[in-house]
């Protein structure tokens, strides 16, 4: 399949493209019925010929071009109207009827404050393309796009998210007149995610209540299923929680498919190369260290214990806790034994065998260096954080 992306070099574009071409190259696995063959990347400094050899080319049309803010009014026309009429026009000059997704803005609904000239250039945009698709017969998808937010996004453009990642990560000003403006955002992997079902055929279809997007069979608009409603003042609160989180080491609560994961990984994008890279507390004495690496907020603690040759770290035991030690490297002795008994449990571990060993409630337990030589090191996961206040740990050697 050929495949004209018009605006390749914009937020929206340039993540489309590097997701078709880890497909063309057999990297994404994830949609086994696209071929992805020829891809045209136009932008606008692209020459005109580009443009007229993926029109008589290409099988599918992303048309991602526009403009958001230029200098004059006048131009969102000529940028959201007039360049769509260009590319329609090309493909009608060699009869390409293939299908054309179109990015629009919810904007292009033209009611209360989204009455601008951008959104009536929009607008605009989109009748063009369904015109063109009732005169032509070919495929129409018209999307129109909440705010959207991702990795590669411009700060201080047109995306608040953007905006707000970029300046907390570098520990710049951000202003928010009034925290509880709630945005309707899309992430940028959701909607390229959508964006090649539509590539499949599997377009999702929606109306448009004011500006609610209806999803329905046969709408005559297009949408990705999968947006998030959020008030300025939660994204602000969570992105200085991710900013914090060298200090605290405490990882927010970030469930699979949640507005925290996708803006997390979106903030991540924004760092600079020296917060990249932060320092762990060391906790060093004649025995080896140990240092807590991260804090979970529902999940307990990670931390990484390194004992000396032929030391025995441990000798005690907890109520409820529960921990898995698991040696990475150097040979070790665990031992436990349940309080009130004699019996000892006894695993010897490896980092040339690496498993995980429970600390069981209610058994003292310890872990030692077996080697004359070599550094025992061993990964621990304790199931609650530790709570200077109520530390659950008491000692008694095995």
């Amino acid at each position: 399949m050929n495949i004209l992306i018009t605006g390749a070099r914009g937020f929206v574009g340039k993540n489309l493209t590097e997701a078709l071409k880890n497909i063309r190259a057999g990297k994404d696995k994830t949609h086994p019925s696209l071929s992805v063959d020829e891809l045209y990347l136009y932008d606008i400094d692209s020459p005109s010929e580009l443009l007229d050899t993926a029109c008589k080319d290409c099988d599918f049309v992303f048309n991602l071009a526009g403009v958001n803010r230029p200098q004059n009014p006048e131009e969102f026309m000529q940028g959201n109207f007039g360049f769509a009429q260009t590319l329609l026009e090309s493909l009608e000059k060699y009869n390409n009827k293939c299908p054309v997704m179109v990015s629009s803005s919810i904007q292009a609904t033209c009611i209360g404050r989204y009455d601008s000239d951008y959104g009536r250039s929009k607008k605009a945009g989109e009748e063009l393309m369904f015109a063109y698709g009732e005169e032509t017969g070919a495929k129409v998808l018209v999307y129109r796009f909440p705010n959207l937010f991702g990795k590669w996004c411009r700060p201080n453009y047109n995306s608040a998210v953007a905006t707000f990642c970029n300046n907390i990560a570098n520990d710049l000003p951000i202003t928010v007149n009034d925290p509880a403006v709630t945005l309707e955002l899309l992430y940028i992997d959701d909607l390229v995610d959508e964006m090649l079902m539509a590539l499949e055929g599997m377009e999702h279809r929606c109306e448009f209540d004011g500006i609610n997007t209806v999803l329905c069979d046969g709408g005559r608009y297009c949408a990705a299923p999968v947006t998030h409603k959020v008030t300025l003042g939660e994204i602000v609160a969570l992105l200085e929680s991710f900013r914090s989180q060298p200090a605290t080491l405490t990882v927010p609560e970030i469930p699979c498919g949640s507005f925290a994961k996708k803006l997390y990984s979106t903030y991540l994008s924004y760092l600079p190369k020296e917060k990249v890279a932060f320092p762990l507390k060391m906790n060093v004495d004649d025995r080896g260290s140990f240092t807590e690496l991260l804090r979970t907020e529902k999940c307990g603690q990670f931390s990484v214990n390194i004992s000396k040759p032929g030391i025995t770290k441990g000798q005690h035991w907890h109520n409820t806790k529960w921990e898995f030690f698991i040696v990475v490297s150097g040979k070790g002795l665990i031992q436990m034994r349940k309080i009130g008994t004699d019996e000892v449990l006894n695993f010897e571990v490896s980092g040339e065998r690496i498993e995980a060993v429970h600390m069981l409630p209610g058994y003292t337990h310890n872990i030692i260096n077996l080697s004359e030589t070599d550094d025992l090191v061993t990964l621990m996961w304790a199931n609650e954080c530790f709570d200077s206040t109520r530390p659950d740990t008491f000692y008694e050697e095995v």
